[in-house]
Order: C-alpha cells, then sequence, then structure tokens
C-alpha cells in the first residue's frame, strides 16, 4: 500500500561507520565504504528493490537493465547524501561548494515580515542547506514539522559528533492538534515552518495528485495548513551534482486556483515531478509509493 511505515534506512552502527570513515579518510576515500552497503542493499533487500525498480520501469520508462543499475545507483547516491549530511555535521563544511538558484524568493518571504512555509520532499538532502544560509547573509529561525515515528537515537549520536549544533527547531505534529499553537507562534515571529509533503501514514488523511503518469496519495495535513495560514509558499530542495557541489532550488508556489489544499498540492506535484526527471537517482522513497504492487 502507499504509505511509509515511519522508518528510514539507517542505522545508529552505520553512522558511527560513516564518522570513523570521514575523520580517518577523507569524505571522497569513504564513499568506497557504499560500493559495499549499496551491494549489500542490491542483493538482500528484495521488498525495498522492487519498490524503487518500478519507478524506474514503470514511471520514468528506463529498459530492464537500465532500471537495475539505476536501482544501485540510487542506493549509492542516497549513501553519498548520509555521508555529506555527516560530514558537514563534524566540521567538514569547507570542502563542499554550493549555489543557490531562487534565493532571493527566500529572502524576499522574510521580508514581508509574516514569516513563511516551505514544501520540500525526500529527495536530495534539505537537511544541509542551514550550513549555507550563513554564506548569503540569510538569517531565519527554521522549524521543521515532522510526524517522523523513529526512534532520535541516531539525531541524538549526530547531535553529539556535531562541531557546530543544528539550529533547526523541530514541531512534532500531535493527535491533540497542539502543533498548530506552535506553527501560529513561530510564523508571528516571521520563522520559516518547513514540512515534507510526500510521504502519509496509513489512517490519516490524504489528498490524490498525479505523480509521473499515476495518481498517488499524499497527506492532506502539509497542503491543509499551509493553504490556511495566508502567508508565502516557497517549495524547496538541495539537491546533491557531481562532486561534492549542491544546488539549492527554491521556487514560490504559483498558479493555485482559490489557493486550497488540493491547489497548492497539483502545483506542489508539478515542481517535485520536474525534479525528478533532472535527478532522477535521488528519490530516496523506497516504499509502494504509488500504491501499484503489494
Amino acid at each position: 500500500m502507499n504509505k511509509w511505515k515511519g522508518k528510514s534506512k539507517g542505522t545508529i552502527l552505520g553512522y558511527r561507520i560513516f564518522v570513523w570513515s570521514i575523520k580517518n579518510l577523507g569524505v571522497r576515500s569513504s564513499y568506497f565504504v557504499l560500493y559495499f552497503v549499496a551491494t549489500y542493499y542490491f542483493l538482500f533487500l528484495k521488498k525495498s528493490n522492487q519498490y524503487i525498480s518500478y519507478y524506474f520501469t514503470k514511471r520514468l520508462g528506463y529498459s530492464f537493465w537500465k532500471s537495475k543499475l539505476s536501482v544501485f545507483k540510487s542506493y549509492f547516491v542516497f549513501g553519498k547524501v548520509l555521508i555529506d549530511k555527516t560530514a558537514i555535521s563534524v566540521g567538514l563544511r569547507n570542502r563542499f561548494t554550493y549555489e543557490f538558484d531562487g534565493i532571493e524568493n527566500l529572502k524576499n518571504l522574510l521580508n514581508e515580515k509574516k514569516g513563511g512555509v516551505l514544501i520540500s520532499a525526500h529527495i536530495g538532502n534539505f537537511e544541509i542547506a542551514e550550513h549555507f544560509f550563513a554564506d548569503i547573509d540569510f538569517d531565519a529561525q527554521i522549524n521543521l514539522v515532522t510526524t517522523d515515528q523513529e526512534v532520535t537515537i541516531i539525531k541524538e549520536y549526530l547531535d553529539s559528533v556535531a562541531i557546530k549544533k543544528s539550529n533547526i527547531k523541530f514541531i512534532n505534529v500531535k493527535d491533540d492538534m497542539s502543533h498548530i499553537f506552535d506553527i501560529n507562534q513561530a510564523l508571528s515571529n516571521n520563522e520559516l515552518i518547513c514540512f515534507t509533503g510526500d510521504r502519509y501514514f496509513e489512517g490519516s488523511k490524504f489528498l490524490e495528485a498525479e505523480l509521473l503518469g499515476k495518481t498517488a496519495k499524499f497527506p492532506t495535513g502539509p497542503f491543509l495548513i499551509a493553504s490556511r495560514l495566508g502567508v508565502p509558499v516557497v517549495y524547496v530542495y538541495v539537491m546533491k551534482e557531481k562532486n561534492l557541489h549542491y544546488h539549492l532550488y527554491a521556487r514560490v508556489a504559483q498558479n493555485i486556483k482559490n489557493r486550497d489544499s488540493q491547489g497548492l498540492l497539483n502545483s506542489y506535484v508539478q515542481n517535485l515531478e520536474t525534479m525528478l526527471k533532472k535527478y532522477p537517482l535521488q528519490w530516496f522513497n523506497y516504499f509502494d509509493f504509488w500504491d501499484d504492487i503489494d
């Protein structure tokens, strides 16, 4: 079924290995470890392989062999993204380069003095964005709204080895809806609220939209809240390029009829599809996203 189970790939042991490799071998040499990790995933994670292979063959139209190779590459790129995030956390920010595409949209958003909503997805490496904002005199508090059900041991470990602690605040979605108060309070302080709009949990409300030629389900929350807040909405992605280079994209949500949740979702999906066609290997949803397999 088209739902996320609340657990992402990656273990505390894996992150410990990454940190040791980065500190002792360097970032590029640490990538070598990923050949073994990606090979293990490729050979033994049957369900995950089935889901991501469907994405390449059915949604992107890849041939059988191109899809097989892309499955391996997907795991490899995902590993690189995790290593990069870890490397930046432990103080190797200066090893990476960055370019901004649409950063003026974020600056304009803050200049309006009423906060704003950022909507991203589980593609690329959005979590490293804050480490680069200082380069462009962009000083804003980011609040990440999350329904992540994972144990926080990985986050706590990364915080313990980080040279500079993350400034991102987390707003946890709660059954009593108290997170709405936290969101409104942050916006009143001219802060940014960030959602990921591409994963929903079984039993939660959802909207439907067509992505890559097939209807899929998306969580209602991010789009309903963003449509009702009356603040600017920007789609933000941080995508990995060649070598140690990243590209940040910021696009203002446009052409939304009546600014309703469905219209906002349709706009988001169009933007997301554009990014996936440009960076097909950076789709990191390893489950039955289109509800077309299980």
